[in-house]
């Protein structure tokens, strides 16, 4: 691998830029022209603009992508997260270019993208998986017949989905139709792809998720879990790792059903299998991250690895090492987002013994209508989950950004929730949270 070309924005495009700078790999950072100042195109050794501000004529855009890597001389793109990351036709087209897309084949990654498929591939290899239909549709009237057949409530989902988009949980029959409708409109507008498909509901279930990686050579290793119950409109906000209401039997079979899945796609590179937790023993495939996790950084700090650097090596065909790394400690993320775009007036970002920030950010940066509002990543590592929650609201109570309104000021406010605390909490509690406050 001699030039890498990063085919993303922002505080990932940042990470990956340190890690090749750590492995002596010269870098290429994409911009469009809303990104000409900001901070990737400013660290990495070149840079070419790929399109306007508008995402789906520039970090969407596969053809100006591609077509930078060759006028660049890279011979391998690492997607980050997001955008093209999980989209199987820009994998192909690398491939056929000649270029090393750091991840997975563009055969897995579309295997593992249409989330109808993927339960059927998980059902086969014998993971669990929640009880819902075999098929996707696109026919609302269809859709109706399936959800009967599960029974109500169910959970709609895009086939072609992530983050949150096109999904949709209908408690009744008389409100499928209009939840179908705003469901479908979404994943349209998201993923160019209206396909739906439909899951049982399972209630205040915990969101478990593992991390994994393959070689080339077939070797799989687990990274162990995160916790990532704590979301907002099914995004997550923040995440733990390890999660602390898993018993010992329950996490060994969770990570080794984890490793049984990856073996059975034969995977290659970072990815995640996510399960929902309904309680000892009782755990169930969603789907399948075939891409870096943007909460990644709290399993590098427990396990002491940097998955990046193993998303390189991994693609220069070097093997993985033999022996399961070893679980120390406890960490936490919390995402800090822009709710409003504009220019950075003053920046103090937190530091000292366990912390590390993620981010982009810079004094007199301005901050763009047009991407993802995540700006910034606090981490914090500490020996339990007790003394690193109180690592990051020191670390929340130190951090100023100025000039543009932020969510630190409820992530204090969510950090101290008593239940939280107890850590007594599942995928709607902040919701909840948010409702009752």
């Amino acid at each position: 691998m001699k030039k890498v070309l990063i085919a993303n924005r922002g505080e990932i495009a940042v990470r990956i830029i340190r890690a090749c700078r750590e492995l002596n790999i010269p870098t290429v950072a994409i911009y469009s022209t809303a990104d000409k100042k900001a901070l990737h195109v400013q660290l990495a050794d070149e840079a070419i603009c790929v399109g306007p501000a508008d995402p789906q004529k520039s970090y969407l855009n596969i053809d100006n992508i591609v077509a930078a890597a060759t006028t660049m001389a890279a011979d391998a793109v690492h997607p980050g997260y997001g955008f093209l990351s999980e989209n199987a036709e820009f994998a192909q087209r690398c491939e056929e270019q000649g270029l090393v897309f750091i991840g997975p084949s563009a055969k897995v990654i579309a295997q593992m993208g249409d989330k109808a498929a993927a339960r059927e591939l998980m059902q086969a290899a014998g993971v669990p998986v929640i009880p819902g239909g075999r098929q996707g549709f696109t026919n609302q009237k269809v859709g109706a017949k399936v959800a009967a057949d599960i029974g109500y409530p169910v959970m709609l989902k895009a086939a072609a989905g992530g983050g949150g988009k096109g999904m949709r949980v209908v408690m009744a029959a008389k409100q499928f139709g209009h939840e179908f409708q705003l469901a479908q409109s979404e994943a349209e507008k998201s993923f160019a792809n209206g396909e739906m498909y439909l899951e049982k509901f399972i209630a205040h279930p915990r969101h478990i998720e593992v991390q994994i990686m393959g070689d080339t050579y077939g070797n799989v290793l687990t990274l162990g879990e995160r916790d990532c119950s704590l979301q907002q409109n099914h995004q997550k906000m923040v995440e733990e790792a390890p999660s602390d209401v898993l018993d010992a039997a329950t996490r060994k079979q969770m990570l080794a059903t984890s490793v049984t899945a990856a073996k059975a796609i034969h995977y290659v590179g970072a990815g995640t299998i996510e399960f929902l937790y309904a309680g000892p023993g009782q755990f169930y495939f969603m789907e399948m991250n075939t891409r870096v996790q943007v909460e990644h950084p709290i399993t590098e700090l427990i396990t002491k690895e940097d998955i990046v650097a193993w998303q390189l090596k991994i693609a220069s065909d070097q093997a993985l090492p033999t022996v399961t790394p070893a679980i120390n400690g406890h960490a936490v993320e919390c995402r800090v987002n822009a709710q409003t775009p504009g220019v950075i007036t003053g920046l103090h970002l937190p530091g000292g013994n366990g912390v590390r920030v993620d981010t982009a950010l810079y004094q007199g940066y301005a901050v763009p209508p047009d991407y993802d509002a995540m700006i910034a990543k606090i981490i914090v590592y500490a020996a339990d989950r007790t003394t690193a929650i109180a690592k990051m609201r020191a670390a929340i109570d130190e951090t100023v950004i100025s000039g543009i309104q932020t969510n630190l000021d409820f992530l204090t406010e969510l950090l101290a929730a008593p239940d939280y605390l107890a850590d007594n909490v599942n995928i709607t509690f902040i919701d909840d949270f948010v409702a009752a406050h």
